[in-house]
């Protein structure tokens, strides 16, 4: 009699689960645990202010971008003149850290030949080694190439303000890059000002091609997200994040607007995915990033709204997982902005406002 209890109530615990429950069990997607003690405590007496964006490279370091401008009176107190604390100094704004989480590069700020951000955001690093950054500021319409030390190689664009999604010769506040290294092409999620994608040389900057919501010519009118209504026909700001795949597939971050939208390269539209579409004020879908297995199976949806990381089946964008939650805990989230997998399912998340800090979560193992 116990047993058939059992079996009924878990029988009606399936069916009100219904097809949501049926796809997280087609594929168990992996468990991850937060690292308390990643990274290393920080040289220097630095201390990190918003971290907006990270990425991994080919031999798993991880680099981080974030906004020493950000930084309250208290928490630089040691750089103040006078001091007015013991700590801390801000670091500078890229680092990369090894596997361990140890410093092993730090650079960037104003210098000769390239403009710097007012606030800078996003980080990539191709597969020749260069560094991208993007930034948000109010007239950021640049980005920047470096080298792994920091020497300057090429901008794109230059600083401005505004929106103006059909202009090919500056950016509007560009978020996030990806670059495709066989048509030696950048990829730019451009971003908080326009309402783009914008494609150009990666060695020269030319530009190549752009497009807007399901393909078209972007335009810059403001349509406001209304979960009860058809989703707008134009990416709404800020254009997040821009996400290359190896089956040439392109993934944005439509991030207010709640959704993910894919093209082929030629700005082609594929298809189109609501999360968690309730969901108002800051949106859903802040950043993807594709598991490392042979078939990119999966995609990890950072929300910084929620405050919590999902875990996406890449064929058909059904939620498999989630972990995380709002707080300020290890392993809970303040507005998680990016995040990163390194090649052993590794997970790397960033956080702005006033979270200013990276975190790791490590796949675990099976109970």
């Amino acid at each position: 009699m116990r047993a058939a209890c059992i079996l009924l109530a878990l029988v009606s615990w399936l069916l009100a689960a219904g097809p949501m429950l049926a796809g997280a069990m087609a594929a168990e997607p992996p468990r991850m645990q937060v690292d308390p003690f990643w990274p290393k405590p920080l040289p220097h007496n630095w201390i990190l202010g918003q971290v907006s964006g990270v990425a991994v490279d080919a031999a798993d370091n991880v680099w981080i971008i974030q906004r020493p401008g950000s930084l309250t009176p208290d928490e630089k107190g040691a750089a103040l003149h006078p001091p007015r604390s013991i700590c801390c100094v801000p670091a500078p704004p890229v680092i990369q850290f090894d596997p361990a989480g140890n410093v092993l590069r730090a650079w960037g700020g104003p210098g000769k030949g390239y403009d710097w951000f007012q606030s800078e955001h996003g980080i990539y690093l191709d597969p020749n080694g260069f560094v991208w950054l993007g930034g948000n500021g109010t007239n950021d319409g640049q980005l920047l190439k470096f080298t792994r030390d920091g020497a300057f190689v090429l901008q794109v664009g230059h600083p401005a303000s505004g929106a103006a999604s059909n202009n090919v010769t500056r950016l509007g506040r560009p978020a996030d890059v990806a670059v495709d290294p066989v048509a030696n092409e950048v990829y730019v999620a451009d971003g908080y000002a326009n309402r783009r994608i914008i494609v150009f040389d990666a060695n020269t900057g030319a530009y190549k091609r752009h497009w807007g919501a399901y393909g078209g010519r972007p335009a810059d009118i403001a349509q406001p997200y209304d979960p009860r209504k058809p989703p707008p026909r134009q990416f709404g700001t800020p254009v997040h994040c821009v996400k290359l795949a190896k089956d040439g597939l392109v993934y944005v971050c439509d991030r207010q607007n709640d959704r993910i939208q894919i093209f082929r390269k030629d700005g082609s539209f594929v298809a189109e995915w609501r999360i968690a579409p309730q969901t108002l004020g800051e949106g859903s879908v802040w950043d993807l990033a594709l598991w490392p297995d042979a078939g990119q199976s999966l995609l990890f949806n950072a929300d910084g709204e929620n405050n919590q990381v999902r875990v996406l089946r890449r064929a058909d964008g059904m939620l498999l997982g989630a972990f995380g939650r709002s707080g300020r805990q290890a392993g809970q989230f303040h507005w998680v902005h990016n995040l990163a997998i390194d090649s052993h399912g590794n997970v790397f998340t960033t956080e702005v406002d006033s979270g200013k800090r990276v975190q790791r979560f490590t796949p675990a193992a099976a109970p």
